[in-house]
């Protein structure tokens, strides 16, 4: 039968339930709390949930909110109160529960809602992931929140990242469900009116301004100076300041409108300790997505994950994963597996692009440098600057040129 999920304070309630579900044949896994709840959803893939909405740490409307944000309420979830009210009864169908239970709860009613719970078909997970599906990380739950901020007041920000960008993770996160994503980038072609005003609603995005051609950097200027008549935000983000585009040619209107409103995200290389929470989010995403088959990742494999730079950002950390369910021989992805992954990822990160003109490949270089020994050495400025052979202040002036993002969590300056 199904596996479902009862989370309820009290014991009594819990044993009683279990005891009822049980006897009706199906498996029954139980959680005292929203964090043992968290942990029991992502371990278990429940096929069903009943929730009790009064919990001392996180009421369960709140917990039903988290998951719908982060695309985890692939489940059909039922609502338990003894305090219901119509009010939370319908707040917690608009968020996504299937049913609402009053206690006490009798048993006829409590089979019955539990059948016609399982009968719902769960929703599939969305393609792409959020900030919000990575509710741990106080670091993310601060971008997220000044993002948000940020898009109240303004239709468009400009990320100035560097290596290990979350870009594309937080212009996903500004996106409403269902509404059209245009890559600015992934086209040369004039940019029409009529596109724009179709994609009313929708979001505008472009991974990195320098890599746009001119034909491109004429649509982002057509699309900035449109983006509330059409009700369209945009995020873009860049690894140059404004002066090196400047001297590259670009626009100078263009240039002063776009850096109008910056944010500096952290990078993966900051997040390094979110890492491996971060990464078990991705393989459960990929799994209840259907694009891998069921995989755990060894405790070996999160530290080789954790131990990576992830220059190539986001995108990186995912394809790895991606890479690594499909191609484990066992449920359980081992350390061995990872290292060799993540040994390939960095010397892949570590070639360089001789195609630029040498004062942009020295830079490039630099970068790479400096984002391999700050990871190596946990962010420590001093234990960096010995090894570079340079004075720290000068270091600190080096990194801030190169758009390097440091990790100052050990306090230091």
């Amino acid at each position: 039968m199904a596996k479902i999920l009862v989370v309820d304070d009290e014991v009594g309630i819990r044993e009683l339930l279990s005891e009822i579900l049980r006897d009706d044949g199906h498996d029954v896994v139980l959680a005292a709390n929203a964090t043992e709840a968290r942990f029991a959803r992502q371990a278990g893939r429940p096929d069903l949930v009943l929730l009790d909405i009064w919990m001392p740490d996180t009421d369960g409307v709140t917990l039903l909110k988290e998951w719908a944000a982060g695309h985890l309420l692939t489940m059909p979830v039922i609502m338990m109160s003894g305090h219901g009210t119509i009010d939370t009864a319908v707040e917690a169908i608009r968020f996504g529960a299937v049913d609402f239970l009053e206690k006490p709860i009798a048993l006829q009613k409590l089979l019955s809602a539990v059948r016609r719970g399982l009968q719902r078909q769960p929703a599939r997970a969305r393609a792409h992931m959020t900030l919000a599906s990575f509710t741990r990380s106080a670091l993310l739950r601060d971008l997220r929140k000044r993002l948000e901020q940020i898009t109240a007041r303004s239709r468009h920000v400009l990320l100035r990242v560097g290596a290990g960008s979350l870009a594309e993770l937080c212009a996903r996160s500004l996106q409403v469900p269902g509404s059209t994503w245009i890559d600015l980038g992934s086209s040369s072609q004039p940019l029409e009116l009529q596109t724009l005003e179709q994609a009313r609603g929708g979001m505008l995005y472009v991974e990195n301004i320098v890599q746009l051609t001119r034909a491109q950097q004429k649509n982002l200027a057509f699309a900035l100076e449109r983006l509330e008549k059409c009700d369209l935000h945009l995020v873009a983000a860049s690894d140059r300041n404004p002066d090196e585009l400047l001297a590259e040619g670009w626009d100078p209107t263009l240039i002063r409108r776009l850096f109008e409103i910056s944010l500096v995200p952290p990078s993966l290389l900051e997040l390094r300790d979110e890492v491996p929470e971060m990464a078990q989010q991705i393989l459960l995403h990929l799994m209840e997505a259907n694009e891998i088959p069921p995989r755990t990742l060894s405790t070996g494999a999160l530290n080789a994950l954790r131990n990576s730079p992830w220059s190539g950002g986001f995108h990186a950390l995912k394809s790895a994963i991606r890479s690594l369910a499909l191609g484990a021989l066992e449920e359980e992805i081992s350390q061995e597996d990872a290292v060799r992954s993540v040994s390939q990822t960095a010397t892949t990160a570590l070639s360089l692009p001789l195609d630029q003109p040498l004062r942009e490949a020295r830079e490039t270089f630099e970068r790479l440098y400096f984002e391999h020994h700050l990871q190596i050495e946990d962010g420590n400025i001093t234990r960096v600057a010995d090894k570079a052979g340079l004075e720290r202040t000068h270091l600190y002036r080096k990194l801030k040129q190169l758009g390097v993002s440091l990790n100052r969590r050990n306090g230091e300056l």
